[in-house]
């Protein structure tokens, strides 16, 4: 199967002078070819003309649509791509890292963000989690001010 890729380019709006044409319509044919042959001396081979919307602004707030005429060229895919092989990479491999020491602070944060920890590695990539609120009761302040634990 070929796989292709196009290229959309405006038609020309304006013919073009050039010695012994004569007439607009001559001058707007001689300007289609020599984007015909511009493009087909790159590899492009035309397709199709198409007339499409096009949404613009028109002052402050406003929108139009205008038509815009647009030429659609082709060439197949250069050959690298059809010899191209997909080759599987080898799955990561995932190292299990020594959780670092934490301070008295780090673990105080911890548990009021309510992270999890892990508690325990597996070599099948299992770990075993362990949130802060099911270990250590969350802190309240008591009538005096002070911290007292909850009797939860």
């Amino acid at each position: 199967m070929s796989a292709w890729e196009y290229k959309v380019v405006p038609a020309p709006t304006k013919g073009v002078k050039a010695r012994g044409i004569k007439g607009p319509e001559a001058r707007f044919a001689y300007a289609l070819e020599i984007l015909m042959n511009d493009m087909g001396a790159e590899g492009w081979e035309f397709q199709r003309a198409e007339t499409l919307p096009s949404t613009e602004r028109a002052g402050l707030t406003g929108t139009t649509t205008e038509w815009r005429n647009m030429m659609v060229f082709r060439r197949a895919c250069a050959e690298e791509a059809e010899e191209f092989e997909r080759e599987l990479l080898p799955a990561p491999t995932v190292e299990a890292e020594p959780e670092p020491d934490m301070d008295a602070s780090t673990v105080q944060k911890r548990e009021e963000h309510d992270m999890p920890r892990v508690i325990s590695h597996s070599a099948d990539g299992a770990d075993e989690f362990e949130h802060a609120r099911s270990t250590v009761a969350p802190k309240s302040l008591g009538p005096s001010g002070g911290e007292t634990k909850s009797p939860i």
